[in-house]
């Protein structure tokens, strides 16, 4: 009998939700220094796949909650051939969740959201590299241990964090939802999306966020906020901007899961005519560290847990739970303007500098999204967006290039 998984409490959402509006996949990539070989490359996946399986799972449907299930189904490595992010769970049915392609010096790694998070994905990533540079430069790169820095179990890896550190909270008050402001104008349409990536010096933006005091995402948060508020009328002003910021919960739970393990806070400043940059930059820093905590972390977690342990909610037939989610999914979208994914530095052993330009992510979003990893002093930031309206984006990079940071922008639309 294959081995089983139920979804972890963040991931239930996403097999509800995806379709051609949101196909919930995200695309990470690697930039080398030399053109990819595919066969090359397929190898180098065979390999990492033995060392991560729970990525050979498929998506299946029970009578109460989808659930994951052990395949032995081979991934091919293909030449990319479609367009990024296009749906890859298929209801009903079995196929792998994840693809991996190539077009000249890019290796893409893209995956459904429902089997991992960006922390995980980014592992997978990782791992599939370092197999891949390995064989490609085997006199060079012979350690093993160039591709085994991922130390943990099996059973680590696929831990559930959410009912590893669920504790029913009483007494705690609830956070305060808000109606925020919606972004306006005209889309790309269903399955359709532009990306504006900016390529710059992280020491150059550490220095700019350092003078203020404060982080490079608290920095580039109040960045994004004040580049939507330049779109915005003073009567829109009447409904604050707030950014969804996904976080990674492994920095404050210890765990070493490469499933969905993340919270998030909501980032919101409300305008008011006038504001400068320092009011929206000191209102920002103050928000994370009020609520970027473990306590504030986890009265989130107890809330999406408790929902999930209601008695009458568990003997609902999957089907009526799938009609709730979604509309609990549409009123979830009026309470954020835009999203903010900082997946943090790419670290890999010095040994595969020489061959690595950068790494970068985006994902599909039915509104607009930032996405932002660096790799030594490459920095990327991707925007994702389904208006056809490049506004926000040129405020966002104006501010950079504004203070003497040079930017690397390209422009790509997908339909």
């Amino acid at each position: 009998m294959a081995k089983w998984r139920r979804l972890e409490n963040a991931a239930k959402i996403f097999p509800a939700t995806s379709g051609k509006r949101d196909s919930r996949v995200f695309r990470f990539s690697c930039e080398l220094k030399e053109t990819v070989k595919g066969e090359v490359l397929q190898e180098a996946l065979d390999r990492a796949i033995k060392e991560m399986p729970l990525f050979q799972s498929v998506l299946r449907r029970g009578i109460f909650w989808f659930y994951l299930e052990n395949s032995d189904i081979r991934p091919i490595v293909v030449e990319e051939n479609r367009l990024p992010c296009s749906s890859i769970y298929i209801r009903d049915k079995r196929t792998l969740l994840f693809e991996v392609s190539y077009f000249k010096k890019r290796i893409n790694f893209e995956v459904f959201h429902a089997l991992t998070d960006g922390t995980g994905a980014m592992l997978f990533l990782k791992c599939l590299v370092s197999h891949y540079l390995t064989l490609c430069y085997p006199n060079v790169l012979k350690d093993k241990r160039l591709v085994s820095y991922y130390d943990a179990t099996e059973e680590e890896k696929e831990d559930d964090g959410f009912q590893k550190y669920y504790q029913m909270i009483k007494g705690k008050k609830r956070l305060e939802k808000i109606h925020a402001y919606q972004l306006t104008g005209v889309k790309n349409g269903e399955e359709k999306f532009q990306i504006i990536e900016g390529v710059l010096s992280v020491k150059s933006l550490l220095e700019k966020a350092r003078e203020q005091n404060v982080t490079m995402t608290v920095y580039l948060t109040a960045v994004f906020l004040c580049a939507i508020h330049k779109e915005m009328s003073k009567r829109q002003e009447r409904k604050p901007v707030v950014l969804m910021i996904p976080v990674n919960l492994r920095k404050y739970f210890p765990s070493e899961s490469c499933r969905n393990f993340f919270g998030w806070i909501d980032v919101g400043y409300r305008f008011h005519g006038e504001d400068s940059f320092e009011d929206v930059l000191k209102e920002v820093k103050e928000f994370f560290k009020k609520e970027l905590t473990k306590e504030g972390l986890s009265m989130r977690m107890n809330d999406l847990i408790s929902l999930e342990e209601n008695p009458f909610l568990r003997v609902t037939p999957l089907g009526i739970k799938n009609i709730f989610m979604a509309a609990a999914n549409r009123i979830s979208e009026r309470r954020e303007t835009a999203v903010f994914s900082n997946m943090g530095a790419v670290n890999l052993p010095e040994e595969f500098a020489p061959y690595i330009r950068l790494f970068d992510v985006f994902i599909s979003t039915p509104k607009i999204e930032l996405c932002m990893c660096s790799y030594h002093d490459n920095l990327v930031l991707s925007f994702s967006s389904c208006l056809k309206s490049t506004n926000i984006e040129r405020n966002f990079f104006r501010h950079l290039t504004g203070l003497g940071i040079e930017v690397e922008i390209s422009t790509k639309l997908y339909e």
